[in-house]
């Protein structure tokens, strides 16, 4: 099994999504209609982003294409992706979003997970010498507005394994906003401080039967991006003090997924994924003089195992799950 995103593994992954960021349906839409023309299709209401079964999994099926296409310019694909990635970020398709976004009964829409996932986007065009970033940036300046006002308005975090997740939308936004919004940056480092800094011996009961992300390694891994390795050493050891030993064993035991054509069950691979994500970032944290590196590394490879041969094994997975294992293999 690979742990590395070779020139293979990066064919095959953009072959899965290009075969979905266009496909329109089935879809599921979370929209609040206020009048009878409300009722559009997907297409209609999202001009840019109405494939891969929902808007946030079009988003990040599209970050995932530019990254994939900047490690790897040579990619069988890579003119196919450039080519589409023109004609989806056009002006007239991301004001189409803006508009969508804009409307007051979409305050809410894709909040925190879509929103983070937007801003992801865009730091990864912003990283191609194409026009695709200056396009999108006026959306991703709107939803960086949204965070401003939302996280001092979010007296306690989200510490969920799905979609409202803050520790995982927090740590996409920090990233995000570390080269394009030091006052954002600022004020999700003040928020995660304010909600984690005296979080102490995390039980991690989980997994939820439908989680795709880890409510105790996602607070983990955004504490990465706020915190010095000295004081993440120190938090981290007091978060999950019995972690040397191999304690809570749920974190280190890859979840089974029973039913890959049940979406919700199938988000327990995504869970598998995101998990070795986070175990590898907390081993490069805490540097491999730590006693838990070497477990935390041996567990993201674990959950590989379980997961990665199964993206493309019924579409409830194939929409999503080759952004969350290339985080996972990404360095």
């Amino acid at each position: 099994m690979t742990t590395q995103l070779d020139r293979a593994t990066a064919d095959r992954f953009a072959a899965l999504t290009l075969g979905h960021v266009g496909r329109e349906y089935p879809n599921v839409l979370l929209h609040v209609l206020t009048a009878p023309e409300d009722a559009q299709t997907p297409s209609q209401l999202h001009p840019a982003f109405y494939g891969s079964f929902d808007w946030h999994s079009c988003v990040h099926g599209w970050w995932q294409l530019l990254r994939l296409l900047r490690r790897h310019p040579d990619l069988a694909a890579a003119a196919d992706i450039r080519a589409r990635a023109d004609a989806t970020f056009t002006p007239d398709k991301i004001a189409g979003e803006i508009a969508y976004v804009g409307r007051p009964a979409s305050a809410g829409f894709e909040r925190p997970y879509g929103w983070a996932w937007l801003l992801a986007l865009h730091d990864e065009a912003a990283r191609h010498p194409a026009p695709w970033a200056a396009t999108i940036e006026p959306l991703a300046r709107l939803i960086a507005a949204r965070f401003h006002a939302f996280l001092p308005r979010l007296t306690y975090p989200m510490r969920v394994g799905t979609h409202f997740n803050t520790g995982f939308a927090l740590t996409l936004a920090h990233d995000w906003a570390a080269r394009h919004d030091p006052d954002l940056q600022a004020l999700i480092a003040a928020t995660a401080q304010r909600w984690h800094a005296g979080d102490r011996d995390c039980q991690a009961w989980e997994p939820g039967g439908d989680e795709f992300l880890s409510p105790a390694l996602t607070v983990a891994l955004l504490m990465t991006r706020v915190l010095d390795t000295a004081a993440f050493r120190r938090w981290f050891d007091a978060f999950l003090p019995r972690i040397a030993a191999g304690e809570p064993a749920t974190l280190f035991t890859p979840a089974i997924v029973s039913d890959r054509s049940d979406g919700k069950i199938a988000h327990l691979d995504g869970l598998n994924l995101s998990r070795a994500w986070c175990w590898r970032t907390i081993a490069a944290t805490l540097g491999p003089d730590h006693p838990v590196a070497g477990r935390a590394e041996q567990a993201a490879r674990d959950h590989l195992a379980a997961s990665l041969p199964h993206l493309g094994d019924d579409y409830m997975g194939e929409h999503w799950l080759a952004t969350f294992a290339l985080l996972a293999l990404e360095p």
